[in-house]
């Protein structure tokens, strides 16, 4: 960044800027960048911040304990929490949500599987919509779940990876929620078979 804030305009950006940064809730992990600006957005050098919708959120009102741990999905801020079982540890990461209502899954559910390189293959019903898709993707670099999956009691939802970081924070799965892959790497690890989760 220069260090020239000769003019007005450029001290008011500057200025505009670091309190935007300040007002922003201190969270314990880094927040994902994208690569697409937009409303509420902390822009450092080349790199966007999406702090608009990221609030710090107490487990009482949604969970009757934390047994298991509990996993909150709120897709209108388009974040997941997570608390452990004791409460030492809460978690809040940007996560992609689905592209419209009707992908849109509410209520609760529970983790029932744990994958580690996972593959995947699309429903019939995302091959209708996109035939030109494979019907198989192996684990690696271009599988669309990344690099670890939770998969839900609900059949074809998962909270999951991706390696296309463009989908943080944007309308843009087919029903799963989305996360970076080194916060879905650090979820995976503190989440277990029978973690509570709760889709708002």
């Amino acid at each position: 960044m220069s260090s020239d804030f000769r003019g007005p305009v450029k001290r008011r950006a500057f200025l505009a800027g670091g309190m935007a940064v300040l007002g922003a809730p201190a969270l314990s992990q880094g927040l994902g960048t994208s690569e697409d600006g937009g409303a509420g957005e902390v822009t450092t050098g080349a790199t966007r911040r999406n702090i608009s919708a990221f609030r710090m959120l107490d487990w009482k009102p949604y969970f009757s304990s934390l047994e298991n741990g509990a996993i909150l999905c709120d897709t209108e801020s388009r974040a997941v929490h997570f608390w452990n079982e004791d409460e030492s540890v809460y978690k809040l990461y940007p996560s992609s949500v689905p592209m419209t209502e009707e992908m849109t899954r509410r209520g609760r559910t529970r983790v029932v599987r744990k994958v580690e390189g996972p593959s995947w293959r699309p429903t019939q019903s995302m091959l209708e919509r996109n035939p030109d898709w494979p019907t198989y993707v192996p684990p690696g670099p271009d599988n669309p779940l990344g690099t670890h999956a939770l998969y839900l009691s609900w059949t074809y939802y998962r909270i999951h990876g991706t390696h296309d970081t463009r989908k943080i924070g944007r309308r843009s799965s087919s029903g799963c929620i989305g996360l970076y892959n080194e916060h879905i790497q650090e979820l995976f690890a503190m989440s277990r078979v029978g973690t509570q989760v709760l889709l708002i």
